[in-house]
């Protein structure tokens, strides 16, 4: 692999190896390519690699009851996934697919724990990051709960503006995303997400165009978020 791949990439974690430690990750690692609504991994897999995705989206979800899904995560460019399984003991909990044509870099975890091993600052990379992860999978497990049908699309499309901003318009978000997809993200049936997404569309807080949410009044959409 050539160094630009991984060193544009990898960011943080390329920035506290050494030169030798550089040279493993490039003799070890891989780029995959995924097509739209393709499966990364799926649940029960046993967790064999550490995955960075370089472009395009990826969704975390899990199988709930009466195999209805809730997507878990949304993975933006150049963060990282499919690790803590591994660090777990455990054989992964969750399905990972493409939302659209997403390349992704792929590290053995036998590597990356070898390499951890020897490097205090990789290992604190670590766990800084699952330490993030877990705080905001706390705040939403509270949020999606708690709040009721407006407040938790509200949040929820706030979440996809935080992950992966807007278009040049300055106010589109930068996803293509199905009313089944945006409900399993806001943990609320389908019907319900279009019935809200269509008040909102009459509230002058969004307009929609196909798949594409575009946010008009993004102040009254984080107060129905912050109200719940």
């Amino acid at each position: 692999m050539k160094e630009i791949d991984i060193s544009s990439s990898l960011t943080e974690v390329w920035r506290v190896l050494a030169e030798h430690e550089r040279e493993i990750l490039r003799a070890n690692s891989i780029i995959q390519h995924f097509k739209r609504n393709e499966k990364i991994y799926s649940e029960g897999d046993e967790p064999r690699d550490m995955m960075c995705l370089l472009k395009g989206k990826v969704k975390i979800s899990k199988q709930g009851v009466g195999g209805r899904s809730q997507i878990i995560r949304m993975i933006k460019p150049i963060q990282y996934f499919a690790y803590r399984a591994y660090f777990a003991g455990e054989k992964y909990l969750t399905d990972a697919y493409a939302f659209e044509m997403s390349t992704v870099c792929i590290i053995p975890m036998t590597v990356v724990d070898s390499l951890i091993r020897d490097n205090l600052k990789l290992a604190m990379f670590f766990i800084r990051q699952l330490s993030v992860d877990l705080g905001i999978a706390d705040e939403r497990t509270v949020n999606l709960t708690q709040k009721h049908i407006r407040g938790r699309l509200a949040e929820s499309l706030l979440f996809l503006v935080d992950c992966y901003g807007l278009e040049t318009d300055g106010a589109t978000i930068s996803i293509y995303l199905s009313r089944e997809d945006l409900a399993n993200l806001s943990n609320m049936t389908t019907s319900n997400a279009i019935r809200t997404l269509s008040n909102f569309v009459s509230e002058r807080i969004i307009a929609l165009d196909g798949r594409k949410v575009k946010i008009i009044d993004e102040e009254r959409l984080r107060k129905i978020s912050r109200l719940g």
